[in-house]
């Protein structure tokens, strides 16, 4: 890949991260982290990650996901919990509420994703690479 086409792809995604953040916040009154650390931990074995799996699945650093974990949790929708076998591993755990949000949010993603990559085809420079993308 040479550097045209990598920049292209960096404004696809910005600008897919941008429509998609706007969504939710609008119609879920989360954010796009938020969003996708319930999805991951809603879909993990047993709905918890440690914490250092959470940051890496989300793309956070582990200070960010941390204060993303504290957010979370203040607004009941994760728990942590401590790892039985070495008490200082951290978990975070998504609760039941964590899952309905996660649930009514998801139709919103996945529409505000379809969206903002129709939009993106119909630009001359990012089109060709959204029907790259598209199965």
């Amino acid at each position: 890949m040479d550097a045209e086409h990598w920049d292209r792809f960096g404004a696809l995604h910005t600008r897919v991260e941008q429509e998609l953040a706007k969504a939710l916040q609008q119609h879920h009154s989360i954010g796009l982290s938020e969003y996708r650390a319930l999805a991951r931990l809603a879909e993990a074995d047993d709905g918890e990650l440690r914490m250092q799996e959470l940051a890496d699945l989300i793309g956070l650093n582990q200070s960010s996901v941390s204060r993303l974990a504290s957010r979370l949790e203040s607004s009941g929708l994760t728990r942590r919990d401590l790892c039985p076998k070495d008490r200082r591993g951290v978990y975070s755990v998504i609760t039941d509420e964590g899952r309905k949000v996660r649930n009514k949010a998801r139709p919103t993603y996945d529409s505000a994703l379809r969206a903002a990559f129709d939009a993106a085809a119909e630009d001359g420079h990012l089109g060709p690479l959204v029907e790259v993308l598209r199965p």
